[in-house]
C-alpha cells in the first residue's frame, strides 16, 4: 500500500485514475489506493527557495482543473512516470478506473514528493475488482471515509490533532468545530471564494530572512508552502493575519523562533540554526482562505491565504 512505500523497487497495486502527457513524450500515471503515503524529510536549504523553490507538483504544469476534480480527495495520489519512452497506442492498456498491479517500479522522491518509474524490468497486472487484495484495498478505504477523522494523515500522526501532546500543538486555530479536510478539497472546491482548516506541514517560507519579514510599511508580507498527503499549495501571511499568527510583533528574533518551529527547523540551546541538518515539519492545524485577485479571471487568479491561526509559545 501506498503507506507503507519505501525507497527502492516495489510491488505496488493501486487504481488507476488518469494519464497525462505533462510534456511531449512525458507521460504520468496517476495511481490511488485510499492510504497516504509517508511524509519525507526535507532536504532543501530555506535561504534557497527565493531562487529554487519547493515545486508543488512533479509535473511542469498541474493537472487541468477539470481532470483535478475528477480525483479522490482523500488518499495520495502517485505519479509514475516512464523511463524508456512509451508509444501512445500502448497506453490503452492502461485504463482510468481500473485497479493494477505495478510490478517491481522503482520509488524515489523528489524534492519531498514521491513518485514511481516504470522501468524496463516492470510489468503491469489488471487486477478485477473482486480480487481479495482489491476488496480489502477498498474496504479500508471504506472504513476511513466513515470516520470523523477521515481527512487527518494516517500513519503520520493522531487521528485528532487535539490528541497531541500539548509540546506538539504548534498552532491554535479559532474555528474548533470546523471539520478538517485536505489540500485536494481546497484545491477542488466548487467556489473561489471559501474557507476552510487543514491539517499540514509548512515545508517552506519566502522571505526566510528575518529583517525581510515585514514590508516597508510594517506589515507582514510572506508566503508559506504547505504540504498534506493530497497536495501542496502556496498560502501567503499578510497584514492582520500575520499579526495574529505571530501574536502582534514581538521582535525578528521571536518571529524567527516561531517560524522555524513551523518548519522544522533545529536550533540549539543557544538559539543558533542548524541549517545543513534535514527538516521534518510537525503536523499542525491552519485555517486557510481562498479568493482570488482579478475579477476577469478568478480561477486563474486564485490565491491562498492563512488567517485566524496563531502560533503558540513553545515549551
Amino acid at each position: 500500500m501506498l503507506r507503507e512505500i519505501k525507497e527502492g523497487h516495489f510491488n505496488l497495486a493501486g487504481k488507476i485514475l488518469h494519464c497525462w502527457e505533462a510534456l511531449k513524450d512525458n507521460w504520468f500515471v496517476y495511481v490511488w489506493d485510499g492510504t497516504d503515503t509517508p511524509p519525507n524529510a526535507i532536504t532543501s536549504m530555506l535561504e534557497d527557495e527565493i531562487n529554487h523553490p519547493l515545486p508543488l507538483q512533479l509535473e511542469s504544469l498541474p493537472l487541468p482543473r477539470d481532470v483535478l476534480c475528477t480525483l479522490p480527495t482523500v488518499g495520495s495520489i502517485l505519479r509514475i512516470a516512464f523511463e524508456l519512452p512509451i508509444e501512445k497506442n500502448h497506453l490503452n492498456v492502461l485504463k482510468s478506473g481500473k485497479w493494477a498491479q505495478f510490478i517491481n517500479i522503482r520509488l524515489k522522491v523528489y524534492a519531498g514528493l514521491w513518485y514511481g518509474v516504470f522501468t524496463s524490468h516492470s510489468k503491469l497486472r489488471h487486477t478485477p475488482n473482486e480480487d481479495r487484495l482489491i476488496a480489502e484495498r477498498q474496504r479500508l478505504y471504506d472504513d476511513r471515509i466513515s470516520l470523523k477523522s477521515r481527512n487527518m494523515p494516517i500513519g503520520s500522526m493522531p487521528q485528532s490533532i487535539d490528541s497531541l501532546p500539548e509540546s506538539l500543538c504548534i498552532t491554535k486555530v479559532n474555528h474548533d468545530h470546523v471539520r478538517h479536510l485536505t489540500l485536494m478539497d481546497v484545491l477542488t472546491h466548487s467556489e473561489v471564494t471559501a474557507k476552510f482548516k487543514c491539517v499540514v506541514r509548512v515545508v517552506a517560507a519566502v522571505p526566510y530572512q528575518g529583517e525581510k519579514f515585514c514590508t516597508p510599511a510594517g506589515k507582514y508580507m510572506m508566503r508559506l508552502t504547505l504540504e498534506d498527503p493530497t497536495a501542496r499549495i502556496h498560502a501567503f501571511v499578510v497584514d492582520e493575519d500575520g499579526e495574529t499568527l505571530f501574536d502582534g510583533y514581538p521582535g525578528t528574533a521571536n518571529v524567527k523562533r516561531k517560524l522555524n518551529r513551523l518548519l522544522g527547523v533545529t536550533e540549539c540551546d543557544d538559539s543558533i540554526v542548524v541549517n545543513d541538518r534535514p527538516r521534518n515539519p510537525a503536523w499542525v492545524s491552519v485555517c486557510i482562505k481562498s479568493y482570488y485577485v482579478s475579477k476577469s479571471d478568478v480561477w486563474g487568479s486564485r490565491n491562498f491565504r492563512i488567517f485566524d491561526t496563531k502560533i503558540v509559545d513553545g515549551p
